[in-house]
C-alpha cells in the first residue's frame, strides 16, 4: 500500500459518513420553509431536545471534528503524534475551558453544554477529545479550589491551550484504592518537597502543568493535599512513553518526583482538602468520558449504517438482513439510551443535587460498557473490513476500551452506586 493511503482511506470513509450525518446541521442555520414538506429526523439525531444555543455550539464542534481532527485521526493514531496545534485551534473555539468561569478566558458553559460538546468533537477523535476533558478538568479545579491568584495566574493561558495541564492522582501501588497514595509533601520552609510516583499520566511529559495530589499528612483521605506542579521544576522527571492498545495520540507516562521543591503558594485549596478537590473533579471527568464514549459509539453507528448499504452478500446489501437491521436497532438503542442518562448526570451536577455523585457514577458505567458494545459490534458487522485499520471503526474499539478503567474504574463505580443505595 502508498505509504499514507491507509490514513487517507480511514479519514475519507469517516469524513463521508460525519458529512451525511451533519446535513442536520446544516437545517439548523435554515430559515423554515413557508410550506415545509414532512422532514426526517433520525432516531439517534444527537440535537434532539437541545436549546438554539446548544445546537449552535454542538454545530461548530461536530464541524470541527469532520474537518480538523477526522481527516487526521488515523495519522495521529498510527504515528502516535499529540495534536498540539490542533487542540490550541479547539480552543480558539472556547474548548479550553468550557465550564471555566469567563473572567479567567473560560466559557462559562454548563456541565450538559461539555458533555454536547465533547460528544460531537469525539466523532472526529475520541483520544485526542478525551486529553482535551482531562485537561478541562483540571482547569476547572484550578478555577473552582485555587487563590485569586492562581486562578488569573495559570487559568488563561491554559484556557487558551497555551499550556496544557496534566491531572496527578494514581500511583503504581493505588489505582482504585486512591486515598492510599504515597507520593509525599514535606514543608520545608516556603516549599513542600515532593517525593513519590505517579502512574499513567495523560500528557506527562509533554504537558505544561500537572495537578499533583500528595500527601501532606496521615493516612487516608484526609492526609491528602493538592499542588501544581510546573514542568521544569528541579526534581520532576517522567518515565518512558507506554505503549497502549489505544489513545495512542496522546502520551501517557509516568511521573516522578526526587526531592521536588514546589511553592507553598502553589497549594489547591488547604492541606487535606487534596483528595476531595480531586473527587470533584472525577465527579465532572466521569461525564466527560462518558460522552467521549457517546460520540465514538455515534460515529461507529454512522459508519456501519454507510457499510450496511453498500456491502453486499448473498446478491443483496446487508442492510436487507434482518438479523443486522435489529442488531442496528439494539445499538441505537443504547446510544440514545446513554446519551439521555449522561445528559442527565450533567444535569444534577451541574444542579449540586444530593444525587449527582452516583448519577455520575452510573452515567460513566453504563455509557462506557454500553458504549464500547456498540463499537465492537459494529466493527464485528464490517466483517473482516471492520479489523482493518483501513478502517475507522477499529480504532473506536481501541480508543473507548480505557474509558471502562479510566477516572475510576466501572467497578468502583457500582461501589458508589451501592453506597448511595445502601446509606441510611
Amino acid at each position: 500500500m502508498v505509504p499514507g493511503m491507509m490514513s487517507f482511506r480511514v479519514s475519507c470513509s469517516l469524513w463521508k459518513s460525519l458529512s451525511a450525518a451533519s446535513g442536520f446541521a446544516q437545517a439548523w442555520a435554515s430559515p423554515p420553509s413557508p410550506a415545509p414538506a414532512r422532514a426526517f429526523h433520525s432516531c439517534i439525531d444527537p440535537s434532539i431536545g437541545l436549546s438554539d444555543d446548544q445546537k449552535e455550539f454542538q454545530k461548530v464542534a461536530f464541524s470541527f471534528a469532520l474537518n480538523e481532527m477526522a481527516p487526521h485521526m488515523a495519522e495521529w493514531d498510527q504515528k502516535e503524534i499529540f495534536p498540539v496545534e490542533a487542540m490550541r485551534k479547539a480552543a480558539q473555539l472556547g474548548f479550553g475551558g468550557i465550564y471555566v468561569r469567563p473572567d479567567v478566558g473560560g466559557s462559562g458553559l454548563s456541565r450538559v453544554d461539555t458533555s454536547i460538546i465533547f460528544e460531537a468533537l469525539s466523532t472526529g477523535c475520541a483520544s485526542t477529545t478525551a486529553y482535551i476533558s482531562i485537561h478541562n478538568m483540571c482547569v476547572w479545579m484550578i478555577d473552582t479550589f485555587a487563590s485569586e491568584e492562581l486562578r488569573h495566574k495559570y487559568c488563561p493561558t491554559l484556557c487558551s491551550m497555551e499550556r496544557l495541564a496534566s491531572y496527578c492522582l494514581t500511583e503504581p501501588g493505588s489505582g482504585s484504592d486512591a486515598a492510599s497514595l504515597i507520593t509525599t509533601a514535606r514543608r520545608d520552609g516556603d516549599c513542600y518537597i515532593l517525593n513519590g510516583s505517579k502512574a499513567f499520566i495523560s500528557g506527562g511529559g509533554e504537558t505544561d502543568l500537572y495537578v499533583l495530589m500528595c500527601r501532606t499528612g496521615d493516612r487516608g483521605p484526609k492526609g491528602i493535599s493538592c499542588l501544581l506542579v510546573e514542568k521544569g521544576t528541579p526534581g520532576l522527571s517522567f518515565g518512558k512513553k507506554e505503549k497502549k492498545v489505544g489513545w495512542n495520540c496522546q502520551p501517557t507516562r509516568a511521573v516522578i518526583f526526587e526531592d521536588c521543591a514546589v511553592p507553598v503558594s502553589n497549594l489547591i485549596g488547604k492541606e487535606g482538602d487534596g483528595f476531595s478537590i480531586a473527587m470533584n473533579g472525577l465527579n465532572g471527568g466521569r461525564i466527560n468520558i462518558a460522552s467521549c464514549s457517546v460520540g465514538a459509539a455515534y460515529a461507529s453507528i454512522l459508519l456501519t449504517q454507510d457499510h450496511l448499504k453498500v456491502r453486499k452478500q448473498f446478491g443483496k446489501p446487508l442492510a436487507d438482513s434482518q438479523y443486522l437491521q435489529f442488531k442496528l436497532a439494539e445499538m441505537a438503542t443504547g446510544l440514545v439510551a446513554s446519551r439521555l442518562m449522561v445528559r442527565n448526570a450533567a444535569a444534577a451536577l451541574q444542579e449540586g443535587r444530593q444525587d449527582a455523585v452516583a448519577l455520575c457514577a452510573m452515567a460513566k458505567l453504563f455509557a462506557t460498557d454500553e458504549c464500547f458494545t456498540i463499537c465492537n459490534q459494529a466493527l464485528q458487522m464490517h466483517g473482516g473490513y471492520g479489523y482493518l485499520k483501513d478502517y475507522a471503526v477499529q480504532q473506536f474499539v481501541r480508543d473507548t476500551r480505557v474509558h471502562q478503567i479510566l477516572e475510576g474504574t466501572n467497578e468502583v463505580m457500582r461501589m458508589l452506586i451501592s453506597k448511595n443505595l445502601l446509606n441510611d
